[in-house]
């Protein structure tokens, strides 16, 4: 291939791409769901993203320490085979609730993984709303060990 068709052919693909990337618009949760990120407990926090939703049994796996040596960066991720629309990360350790929510498209492979704070020890619950529609959680209980000595 001549260098000029090359060139040109690749002017065309960056003239289309931010077409493409308009199309998997992001959502700003903080603005488009605020009580979200006022909530003190799991339950608001997801009645405020998605409403009153009925879970489906499995689906989607948390993972993070038992016992968390420093609660200030405690490595948590969250893995899943369903094609989601959205992403919540929760824990009732803090005063508010609501840790991440990430906006996804039928594409994107679910497999995050993030470091929260937690002051106390407790429970991370993550939940995904499906392409389909149905909502899945899951949840993990770990122990923050205070002063960093893991117990």
């Amino acid at each position: 291939m001549e260098r000029r068709k090359f060139l040109g052919l690749g002017a065309v693909a960056m003239v289309a791409l931010p077409a493409t990337l308009s199309a998997l618009s992001s959502i700003d949760f903080r603005v488009t769901k605020p009580d979200t990120w006022r909530a003190h407990t799991v339950e608001e926090s997801i009645k405020a993203l998605y409403g009153e939703v009925k879970f489906e049994v499995g689906g989607i796996k948390v993972k993070a320490p038992k016992v968390a040596s420093n609660g200030g960066a405690i490595p948590v991720s969250v893995k899943s085979d369903i094609a989601a629309k959205s992403v919540a990360i929760l824990q009732d350790a803090n005063p508010e609730s609501t840790v991440a929510v990430y906006n996804t498209d039928a594409d994107s492979i679910i497999d995050f993984a993030v470091k929260i704070k937690m002051k106390k020890s407790g429970t991370i619950t993550a939940v995904l709303e499906g392409q389909d529609g149905k909502f899945y959680r899951g949840t993990i209980t770990l122990e923050v060990a205070l002063g960093g000595c893991e117990g």
